[in-house]
């Protein structure tokens, strides 16, 4: 970016995956408070990861759709508004202490969410020159990163420190311990209300900023079929990595506080603070990878990346004590470049395509839905939660293919039919 007309728009936009990064990092403090709260198994409690990216699926092609017509400022300020929103709805949720209401919660949270990143995502790595497209996308999501670093901290204390163990509870009459839930449930909403309150100012500050428009150059007139921008080969490709990717990612962070004390035997509270460190470990492998890709190819980069990943997946299964917890801290930083890597190769190309490519991708995050559910009913299924790391070592192998060769740009020929693009 050389002129300075871009720079507070980039700034702006930086914001928001600090904001989403804050919300999604708030998802594994809730999956352990909820779980106690309601006495749920660890596959009912990943309905909060399932509540979250089933909204992606659902509403990514919508809001490529918005996009596509209004225009991105339109599409920030409507995801944020829902965004806050849905941060709202805790207070009836903590009030009314019902599972379904905090579900309800979070899919209207991240249907803000996904508007937000069809649009952000593909902005940021637009906005500039091209060729550090990803580059400048790895920058934007470090601060995404940053959110992770910060999230654990600051829900963990507020959230998970006023918990009543299941002994106080099991000794407490029924009206008791109706009292104690309750209070616990209410240590979400003033997280929750302090979020909604500053999406709110950021929308207004969107709506008072002129965005500068990305002008997409016509190699080729895109038709009004979603389906037309499959022809890009590396499109799908992109769209199953990051199915793969994301499912890994929500197993590894939002089902921590559950994996930790299993497998190294500390204590929940004490795992929020190492889960910082894996937020922490994060942001850093954001800021290396990105300073790396100046000298390596990015799709090299990735490949590497996750190649080390199925390594450090073997051990986290197989390992015992601390050391699983420094090796998922290790995990978190090799897939630290990995979701915008995927994304800018993704949609690396696609002109006028974009928008609608941009959607695909967003779509596949509903992999954070379906794949910490595979991996709660290995857990469920043997008993031993480190087995269920199986899910996000299949995932870092898909991941590498993607980076290996899946990236590579290879348009289908315009004669051919959707079925043969499918």
């Amino acid at each position: 970016m050389t002129k300075n007309k871009s720079l507070f728009p980039f700034i702006l936009i930086t914001s928001l995956f600090f904001l989403w990064g804050f919300a999604h990092n708030l998802d594994p403090i809730l999956i352990p408070h909820l779980k106690k709260s309601f006495t749920l198994t660890t596959v009912q409690a990943t309905l909060v990861d399932s509540a979250v990216f089933i909204a992606y699926f659902l509403m990514a092609l919508p809001a490529g759709f918005i996009m596509k017509k209004y225009g991105y400022k339109t599409g920030i300020i409507t995801g944020l508004l829902i965004f806050a929103f849905g941060s709202y709805l805790f207070i009836p949720a903590a009030n009314t202490q019902q599972y379904a209401f905090f579900l309800v919660a979070l899919f209207i949270i991240a249907c803000g969410l996904t508007i937000l990143e069809t649009a952000a995502n593909p902005y940021a790595s637009s906005l500039g020159d091209p060729a550090t497209s990803t580059q400048r996308l790895n920058f934007a999501q470090s601060f995404n990163g940053l959110a992770t670093t910060l999230a654990p901290i600051i829900g963990g204390r507020i959230i998970l420190t006023k918990g009543y163990t299941p002994a106080q509870l099991s000794v407490m009459t029924e009206q008791g311990r109706k009292l104690a839930l309750a209070a616990e449930a209410s240590s979400v909403k003033m997280p929750y209300f302090i979020l909604g309150s500053v999406l709110i100012i950021i929308a207004i500050l969107f709506a008072f900023t002129h965005l500068p428009k990305i002008q997409h150059h016509e190699g080729h007139k895109a038709s009004k079929n979603i389906f037309h921008a499959l022809k890009h080969r590396h499109l799908a490709w992109g769209v199953a990595a990051q199915f793969f990717y994301v499912g890994a990612q929500v197993c590894v962070f939002s089902l921590f506080i559950l994996y930790a004390p299993k497998a190294a035997g500390i204590t929940e509270v004490k795992a929020t603070y190492y889960l910082s460190l894996c937020g922490f470990a994060f942001l850093i492998g954001r800021f290396i990878g990105t300073f790396l890709m100046r000298y390596y190819s990015s799709a090299v980069l990735l490949a590497a990346y996750a190649g080390i990943n199925i390594l450090l997946c073997i051990v986290a299964i197989l390992a015992h004590g601390i050391l699983t917890v420094y090796t998922v801290i290790g995990i978190c930083f090799f897939m630290s470049i990995m979701f915008p890597t995927i994304f800018a190769l993704g949609i690396k190309d696609l002109k006028a395509d974009t928008e609608f490519g941009s959607s695909l991708i967003i779509m596949s995050i509903v992999g954070g839905a379906v794949l910490p559910r595979v991996f709660g009913y290995i857990s469920d299924a043997t008993g031993n939660i480190q087995y269920g790391y199986t899910v996000p070592l299949i995932c870092f192998m898909v991941v590498a293919l993607f980076g290996f060769k899946g990236h590579c740009v290879k348009v289908k020929p315009e004669s051919l039919p959707v079925s043969a693009v499918l």
